[in-house]
């Protein structure tokens, strides 16, 4: 498998220059760094990036577990962006570089001389990626915001949990955060690819909330054409019943999708109530909409009677789409899960090992790899990068640490 350094690596050489904090920018930067990219990741002297102190801390390491799954790949220095002779060593290592990622507040890096308009002097085909809360433009341009609110303002929220009870947040509140983090690298390489023709770079401007409402598939159309307002209506649908997930006699929980009429007769079959099929309550997808307590209801007392395994063998003979709604542990013990190798496990200087979801998606003749965690210490390639790539000797390092720029 090539290797983040190969040179058959789909990115080999790009470089990445990760201004970012916390999660969704920075994580535009591990996509491509899984790919091959070379992905700087700049932290605040002496404290570190803030992803560190997120979450379950790592052992004795002074850093988080999220910090080690999130910054893999990445080679660490520090750097004081307020501080004009680290503003100068950015704008140098620009020089070198194919993308910039930012989520700062908008304004906060043209404050720093370290805008797109400074920055793109000093490497014109730059790709500058930059998630805020609301992007670049808008009367909430300068508002702050993570992926809680991101999902408030894109209508996720809203449409999350049961129609008698507060929203909810979809998932985790940091679904917003990944999802801009994929988006954020679609941009990227979109723009590279621009830039790679014609020599000419460009920002990739991205509110955090945007990605939310791009994926509510169809609830903005119908609005616009009926003015219908799509409410909560729990773990179904609006578009397909049976389409929920339903508890077993075990207490564990059962996904069904049925979205046609075909599926429904499998369901039907598998029930072992194969004559419903002509109920006309029960006939089509609308009849099924229209009726959907009668429908979830039958549904849900065949699971009921049953453990999960056992519902889930006969649901799966009738090739019903079924699965269990899996926990973390689940996911460890899931087959498929092994098969895909969907988690691997790396050994972290000072943690041990440390499981994370593997690289997504799988190319075949330039795949992905994790190569390393997140760097241990804030600054560990400082030497490498400051010296290697700029030309800067120990004493200058020495002085610039004393400064506190690096």
């Amino acid at each position: 498998m090539a290797g983040v350094t190969d040179s058959r690596a789909a990115l080999a050489g790009v470089t990445v220059l990760d201004l970012a904090t916390f999660l969704a920018a920075p994580l535009c930067a591990t996509f491509l760094g899984e790919f091959g990219a070379e992905v700087i990741k700049v932290e605040q002297p002496g404290v570190g990036d803030d992803l560190r102190r997120l979450g379950a801390s790592a052992g004795g390491s002074g850093s988080s577990y999220w910090w080690f799954v999130e910054a893999r790949n990445k080679k660490s220095i520090t750097c004081n962006l307020r501080d004009p002779e680290g503003q100068a060593l950015i704008r140098r290592l620009v020089a070198s570089t194919a993308v910039v990622t930012e989520n700062f507040r908008p304004g906060t890096l043209e404050r720093w001389n370290l805008g797109w308009a400074e920055l793109s002097r000093v490497r014109p085909a730059l790709v500058m990626l930059r998630i805020s809360a609301f992007g670049q433009t808008g009367p909430h341009r300068a508002r702050p915001g993570f992926g809680r609110i991101a999902a408030a303002v894109g209508g996720l929220a809203y449409l999350s949990g049961y129609p008698d009870r507060p929203p909810v947040s979809p998932g985790t509140p940091t679904v917003p955060d990944y999802l801009a983090g994929v988006f954020g690298a679609l941009g990227a390489l979109l723009a590279l690819r621009h830039a790679e023709r014609t020599g000419e770079g460009q920002v990739v401007d991205l509110g955090l909330y945007e990605p939310v409402l791009r994926i509510l598939d169809d609830a903005i159309a119908v609005y616009g054409a009926s003015g219908h307002v799509r409410e909560r209506i729990g773990s179904g649908t609006e578009s397909a019943v049976p389409h929920n997930h339903y508890r077993s006699r075990d207490g564990r929980w059962v996904a069904i999708a049925c979205t046609n009429d075909r599926m429904f007769e499998r369901l039907l079959q598998a029930l072992g109530r194969p004559e419903l099929k002509d109920d006309a309550r029960m006939a089509s997808v609308s009849a099924r909409l229209a009726h959907r307590e009668l429908v979830d209801g039958l549904v849900a007392a065949w699971v009921a009677e049953r453990d999960a395994a056992e519902a889930l063998s006969v649901l799966e003979a009738a090739e019903v789409p079924s699965s269990l709604v899996a926990s973390v542990r689940d996911l460890f013990e899931d087959p498929q899960v092994r098969a895909r190798e969907n988690i691997l496990s790396l050994v972290a200087p000072l943690v041990g090992a440390v499981a994370m979801p593997a690289v997504v998606p799988r190319l075949t003749l330039t795949p992905g790899r994790v190569e390393h965690a997140g760097p241990t210490t804030p600054g560990e390639h400082n030497e490498e990068i400051y010296g290697g790539r700029l030309g800067l000797s120990r004493a200058d390092l020495a002085r610039l640490r004393e400064r506190g720029v690096i």
